[in-house]
């Protein structure tokens, strides 16, 4: 991102004012997350597309681990030649970052020689180097959900002692809770180990298109990659598996909208051999294909399915429906595939020579070959692994309440992973010297003072972007993942005029469609959608899939071309329209609204 122009700027970062009523915020967050003096003269964005909500103490640790590996990936292990990493700041709870830049050209041509030969060994291996990632991320979820919080009883088991074994139990607390920063840590850097190669392609492809096609649209690009089934979507076909199930052994009946998974588990159970046979067909879907959060496994209270069925038992009685009625269930993917090639042929005749033929059809190639690691990969690391590393917190917060330290388990999320090092500390003292822990006392003042700071803060709208405005946004990845361009900004200064009932964006999926609208601001309302409505939200998650076969259309106000509500909604063939910026400001719950996904229009409808 270049140098400021002129005097447009957005609010500086020691302009924003502390919320009233919470006052000390700056306590759930380490020292080098807060914006400092140097920061005003950068422009910084809100990232609402992973952090759309306050990030609790202890949750910070899920913006500062993966920007970590992020970082370490693009600017030292593959040396990207004109980007390094992300940087990130936190203010009034809310996670605003820039990316920095690489200007020199000489640097910038050092770096591609080393890019050229590091990820060139990826791009010509892929198959056989991501084969190898699956088994490693496999792995390191294996390694997170056979951590045990030990159990500290009266005496230690005698096996401790007959097995020679070295230490006591009370030594593990620490271990054990090391383990978990660890191993999270370490599955964040295998999560960028492909990623952001994944995006390097896709955005040389894109320049290519907008080079080769001046009039190309975004939308028509990531058409041509579209169509192609990834892990992500298996979650959704397990529940069409279980909706076939229901009608099969006559218990459609129990499926109905509106219909609380507790009173369906309790019905289900007295249907006899036909409840018995349908409920253990979904524990046995539950693992692993319920670890998925509502959200993008960033926030510990975005719980899974398998946590809270809510989400799953929401889709069910269309399911349900639908294979009654004799429907077909799957996913539009042959036409979607028949139209990528059809959309890729027409522009491919369009080039001038052989050669730009060969390229187009090498990078398209090349495109097509990662796309299933891009949506895949969120399948084992934001969900699966997440949800397991967020329950063996959860556990450790168990504990620290069994113990009399905290008042409940969930309450450990308030506290920043270092203090809760010092309260298992605490416990493993007062357990060796048979005293009492004092931790009482200490953390849960604290617990409840950053409860109410986490109130206030929810209450505070926070501005699209911080600092002086950059002569262009020229980050691809921004532009497609955030959907963050210079009309973007643009949009946010006020600069054009738009009718109040009008909001713009980007066309992600084509279509048109009018009907009732349902705004979420919460990931874990998201059961309140009803069949034919249009989603509009900050942000969908690809775990939201089972919805996309009841809504109408999706509305966003984050996201680019390519960010996951783009790709999920084309692979349903739904109209959306994302990166508005200010949807869920403008829509109502009950307005009636049309979504333009051919433009990048949404309308209200008075």
């Amino acid at each position: 991102m270049s140098q400021p122009a002129g005097e447009r700027s957005f609010p500086l970062p020691s302009q924003i004012a502390t919320v009233p009523g919470a006052e000390g915020w700056e306590e759930m967050y380490p020292f080098f997350s807060r914006f400092q003096p140097e920061d005003d003269g950068r422009f910084w964005f809100y990232n609402s597309m992973h952090f759309p909500e306050v990030v609790p103490a202890f949750d910070g640790l899920t913006s500062e681990i993966p920007y970590t590996a992020i970082g370490a990936n693009t600017a030292r292990l593959f040396s990207f030649p004109t980007t390094l990493g992300i940087e990130y700041r936190i203010v009034n709870g809310r996670v605003y970052i820039t990316a920095n830049p690489v200007t020199d050209p000489a640097q910038v041509e050092r770096r591609l020689v080393h890019f050229q030969e590091r990820a060139g060994h990826y791009y010509a291996n892929w198959q056989r180097l991501y084969d190898g990632w699956q088994q490693r991320i496999e792995a390191l979820i294996a390694e997170i959900e056979a951590v045990e919080v030990p159990r500290l009883g009266e005496l230690d088991d005698l096996e401790v002692v007959t097995s020679s074994r070295g230490y006591a139990s009370n030594h593990l607390l620490r271990e054990e809770f090391h383990r978990c920063i660890d191993l999270y840590s370490k599955m964040w850097h295998h999560h960028t180990e492909f990623l952001m190669l994944g995006y390097g392609a896709y955005v040389v492809f894109f320049e290519f298109c907008k080079q080769a096609f001046p009039e190309m649209g975004d939308q028509m690009v990531a058409r041509m990659v579209a169509g192609i089934d990834v892990t992500m979507y298996r979650p959704d076909d397990e529940l069409k598996k279980l909706a076939a199930l229901a009608v099969d052994l006559d218990l459609a009946d129990l499926f109905v909208e509106g219909n609380e998974p507790d009173k369906v588990l309790g019905a289900l159970q007295e249907r006899g051999d036909a409840g018995r046979r349908w409920l253990a067909a979904l524990e046995e879907a539950k693992d692993p294909w319920f670890n998925v959060s509502v959200g993008d496994g960033f926030y510990h209270h975005h719980l899974s399915w398998a946590d809270d069925l809510t989400v799953p038992f929401a889709a069910l009685p269309r399911y349900v429906e639908q294979v009654r009625a004799g429907e077909d269930l799957s996913r539009p993917t042959d036409r979607l595939a028949a139209e990528r090639e059809r959309i890729a042929d027409e522009y491919r005749a369009l080039l001038g020579s052989e050669d730009e033929r060969a390229a187009f059809d090498q990078m398209l190639g090349l495109c097509r070959q990662v796309f299933p690691y891009i949506e895949s990969h969120k399948f084992y690391c934001e969900h699966w692994f997440s949800t397991r590393f967020f329950q063996k917190i959860r556990a450790f917060g168990q504990l620290l309440a069994d113990r009399g330290v905290l008042a409940d388990a969930e309450d450990v999320f308030h506290l920043r992973h270092v203090e809760i090092e010092d309260a298992l500390a605490d416990v493993q003292l007062a357990w060796a010297s048979g005293g009492t822990e004092l931790g009482a006392r200490h953390w849960r003042p604290i617990v409840a003072r950053r409860k109410e700071i986490v109130a206030a803060l929810a209450g505070w709208s926070p501005p699209p972007a911080l600092g002086p405005v950059p002569e262009s946004l020229n980050d691809p990845a921004v532009k497609m993942l955030w959907g963050i361009t210079d009309e973007t900004v643009q949009t946010w200064l006020g600069d054009e005029e738009l009718d109040e009932d009008t909001v713009r964006g980007y066309a992600a999926s084509p279509g048109v469609v009018e009907a009732v609208a349902r705004v979420l601001l919460n990931a874990n309302d998201i059961g309140q959608i009803r069949e034919g409505e249009i989603l509009v939200c900050p942000v969908t998650a690809p775990s939201w899939g089972p919805v996309f076969g009841k809504i109408a259309a999706a509305v966003s106000d984050i996201g680019g071309t390519m960010s996951h509500a783009a790709i999920v909604a084309r692979e349903y063939g739904l109209p959306a329209v994302v990166g508005t910026g200010q949807a869920t400001a403008k829509i109502r719950t009950g307005d009636r609204v049309r979504v333009d996904g051919d433009r990048g229009v949404v309308t209200v409808l008075r």
